[in-house]
This record gives C-alpha cells, sequence and structure tokens, in this order.
C-alpha cells in the first residue's frame, strides 16, 4: 500500500471492505470511498489559484507566478508534479502517475518546449515519462533501473482502497504499468536551467532514494523539495533509503531557508514556509537520538510524529533473548 498518509485500516475496517467489494451490491455505479478520501477536498487549495483544465483526473493550481501545481487527487499518493514556466522553455519536475493524460494538461498550460526531470524515479512521480522526449536522469543505477518501468509497483497503486472516486474513462487497470522512458541525458548536483528568463538550479538530496533532488528558483525564492520533504508521513523505510545521506541532504536544504519564500513538496499539499526545513533537521534530529516514540504502523514500519513533521520508518528488530 503506497500511502502518504498515515491510512492504515482497522482489522475491522478492513474486514468490511473486504465484504462489501465481495458481496453482490445493488448500487454497483458508486465506488467504495477509501478511508483517506475523506480528508478531501484539503482546506489549503482555498488560498490558491485553481487553473482549469479539461481532464477530471488532475487539478491544477498556481502557487506561484508561472508555476502551475498538477494534483492527482483521486488516487492514495496524491502526487504534486510542477510545471514550472520560463519565455522560452518550461521545466516539468515530476509526471505523475501515469493513469491519465498528463502531457495533454501540460499542452494546456504551455505551448513552450518542455524538459522533464523527476523528483527521483519511484513509480508514482515517472508515470508520464515515456510522452515526452527530453527527460533528464540522474547518472545512478537506481534511475536506469526503474527507467526499465515496472508492473508490480503500478499494480499496488490502482487497488480499491488506493482510489477515490473512479478511474478515468478508457483506463485499464489490467494493462497498468509504469511504461519505460528514455534517458535523454545525465543530470548532475548543480546543473541549471535556463528556461528564458528564469533560471532552475539541481541541489541533489539523495536519502528517501539514491537518485533524489530538489530544484531551486533562486530569484523567486522557490524551493521544490520533491519527497525530502512533503506535509504527510515522509517514507524513509525502503531498502533504497540511506538515513545518512538524508540528514545530509535535509541540512543542506535547511541552509538555503533565508532564500526562499515557499516549500513545494510532492505530495498532498503544493505549499509550505521555509521555517519548515529547520523544523525537519530538528525532528528528525530527534527521531535518530532515540528522542522520539514509536509508533506501530503497517508490519515492519514505525511512525514518528514530532509536532507536524513525522517519518514512517522500518522497525527496529527488537534483539533476541540469549
Amino acid at each position: 500500500m503506497h500511502l502518504k498518509e498515515n491510512h492504515s485500516l482497522t482489522r475491522l475496517a478492513k474486514f468490511a471492505l473486504i465484504l462489501a467489494l465481495a458481496a453482490p451490491r445493488l448500487f454497483a455505479q458508486e465506488p467504495i470511498p477509501a478511508d483517506w478520501c475523506r480528508a478531501l477536498p484539503r482546506p489549503q487549495y482555498k488560498s490558491l489559484e485553481r487553473v482549469p483544465v479539461t481532464n477530471p483526473w488532475f487539478e491544477v493550481y498556481k502557487p506561484a507566478p508561472g508555476v502551475f501545481a498538477i494534483y492527482e487527487p483521486h488516487q492514495a499518493e496524491e502526487t504534486i508534479g510542477y510545471l514550472i514556466v520560463g519565455k522560452k522553455k518550461a521545466l516539468l519536475f515530476d509526471t505523475g502517475m501515469g493513469i491519465s493524460d498528463v502531457k495533454k494538461v501540460t499542452s494546456e498550460l504551455t505551448k513552450l518546449p518542455i524538459v522533464v526531470l523527476n523528483s527521483h524515479t519511484h513509480d508514482d512521480h515517472v508515470g508520464g515519462n515515456w510522452q515526452f522526449a527530453t527527460v533528464y536522469g540522474m547518472d545512478t543505477e537506481f534511475t536506469r533501473k526503474n527507467a526499465q518501468g515496472s508492473r508490480e509497483d503500478a499494480q499496488a497503486e490502482i487497488t480499491p482502497d488506493q482510489i477515490c472516486g473512479t478511474l478515468p474513462t478508457g483506463f485499464d487497470p489490467k494493462t497498468y504499468a509504469t511504461r519505460p522512458w528514455k534517458i535523454a541525458a545525465k543530470l548532475h548536483d548543480g546543473d541549471k536551467f535556463d528556461l528564458g528568463g528564469r533560471a532552475i538550479e539541481v541541489i541533489a538530496t539523495p536519502g528517501h532514494t539514491p537518485d533524489a533532488i530538489s530544484l531551486i528558483d533562486r530569484a523567486n525564492g522557490l524551493l521544490f523539495t520533491g519527497d525530502t520533504y512533503y506535509p504527510a508521513p515522509i517514507w524513509l523505510f525502503r531498502p533504497e533509503t540511506d538515513l545518512n545521506a538524508y540528514a545530509k541532504s535535509i541540512r543542506r536544504l535547511a541552509a538555503l531557508a533565508p532564500q526562499v519564500k515557499l516549500v513545494l513538496g510532492a505530495h498532498n499539499i503544493p505549499i509550505a514556509p521555509p521555517t519548515v526545513l529547520a523544523r525537519l533537521v530538528a525532528a528528525f534530529d530527534a527521531v535518530r537520538a532515540g528522542k522520539v516514540s514509536a509508533t506501530p504502523d503497517s508490519p515492519g514500519k514505525v511512525l514518528y510524529k514530532v509536532g507536524d513533521i513525522s517519518f514512517l520508518m522500518r522497525a527496529v528488530p527488537e534483539p533476541k533473548p540469549h
């Protein structure tokens, strides 16, 4: 279950869901709402300008001038990609789930040529990569492997508890997979993209994954953090996660706070104040120092919560008695 919130169902709720799915239903056209749907719509979106698009799978908002947050509220990841527009080019930071046509959405937002960068290459951030000709990738084996696509990861994203509402018309769940894409060029820490009157700089922020990056638009005070920070339990339990690297990366981002006006994460809500960066470091340090109690989550995972910041991490096995 690939969720960005602590949406764990109780045993009773799970049983009720299974029973409901298995039994004949009088109103089959009405999907069973997953528990996480109840938090939607998130109130923070009321403060943002919504931009109309024709594809109902997506919602698009404008968190800053020349920036479009492309949000997928109907799937539990609640992914957010960002289209950053200059005068000559546009940069798309993540292409989402690949459940619906993100390229059609971007074509409604800009007619400029688009280059794609990924905050990292987990399946929920690269689903639409195949639709674009120019996709940069970090020079890591993790990136190259994920560029080959994945069916198993994609299929896990469309189980009933992962979908809010209905899947797009014409979508075939049986064939859904993250399609392979071509890495057009290698990406490195410090690379800069001139979009025409707008410079975007790449900051390597490994930890969540080996290929994780953030972007900074220094002139406009915008920091795009991918999955290094977002306002929900941050996933730090997967095999590719490196906690030491993550600690270094968040310190690097926190040092940028005086230059930042807005932090834009890759899930749930596209806006956070720069003060969150120092709090992120302090919260993670407290967890690693053993100052925060863990709450059991799904099997093999525990949740650490410090104020409004939380981390979903691997449970440490208890020592065996001698």
